[in-house]
């Protein structure tokens, strides 16, 4: 196996733009970590497709890291790197013990495809994602960037289609902390400032989408709300929580 080859389809547009700085934003969070940890059964070969910084990898596990994003692997600790899409691994079947996919599934161009990669190099799998359909939805989204709604149900598959298509025979909820280190967009549901940082906006792809305008208007009401006090005593309820489900799931297929 090569894990230094580069197979030929285009890197994401989308994280090589906003790769840069991606790993001070999006730290790994231990409680997280310990759920995939155990998802992935004591897998001691694995396979990490959409990798991009390294993140939830095990660390007592011989892993190989795949993303289409050279600008995120440049990020990646590891030695053993492979520039390839998740739809066609250059890999031999049964190649590892677990294929692991964490928050990267809605960024395939072909789900089924990439799923059926999965069970064909490894054992085991694990992905790990969002259900669209589930409630509620994030503060963030409803009030202030309905535009993100439409953009992630596009891109975003039902978590029991996702479950059906790799045979998942696991599912397991996972509750956002409060205190959620990992910087996607939903660690801060309680943590409305952290909005207004364009360097947290710039490591969501889907901020990083949007048009600055949209962006700049939605800050403004949002900054405008929080000086007020207005967006407090709207969620006076939600900042007593110390977690909330909001659709995150991690589903697990294979031996």
């Amino acid at each position: 196996m090569n894990t230094s080859a580069s197979a030929s389809p285009a890197p994401s547009a989308v994280y090589d733009r906003i790769g840069v700085g991606y790993r001070r934003v999006r730290r790994p969070d231990p409680r997280l970590a310990a759920l995939i940890r155990e998802g992935l059964g004591g897998a001691r070969t694995v396979v990490n497709v959409g990798a991009g910084t390294g993140s939830y990898e095990p660390a007592d596990a011989e892993v190989v890291a795949v993303d289409p994003s050279q600008v995120m692997l440049d990020q990646h600790p590891g030695a053993r790197k492979v520039l390839a899409g998740a739809e066609a691994l250059p890999f031999e079947d049964g190649a590892f013990d677990a294929a692991m996919a964490v928050m990267t599934v809605h960024h395939w161009p072909g789900l089924r495809q990439g799923l059926a990669e999965l069970r064909r190099v490894a054992r085991r799998q694990l992905v790990f994602t969002w259900d669209p359909v589930h409630r509620p939805e994030l503060w963030v989204v409803g009030e202030y960037f309905p535009e993100i709604r439409a953009m992630e149900r596009a891109r975003f598959t039902p978590v029991s289609e996702v479950a059906e298509a790799m045979g998942a025979h696991t599912v397991v909820p996972f509750p956002i902390p409060h205190d959620f280190t990992d910087g996607f967009q939903t660690a801060y549901w309680r943590r409305p400032e952290m909005f207004l940082d364009p360097v947290v906006r710039a490591a969501s792809s889907t901020f990083a989408q949007l048009p600055g305008s949209v962006v700049g208007l939605a800050v403004a009401r949002l900054r405008a709300d929080l000086e007020s006090g207005e967006w407090h005593r709207r969620h006076a309820e939600l900042l007593t929580r110390d977690a909330v489900d909001y659709g995150y799931r991690l589903l697990v297929a294979g031996e």
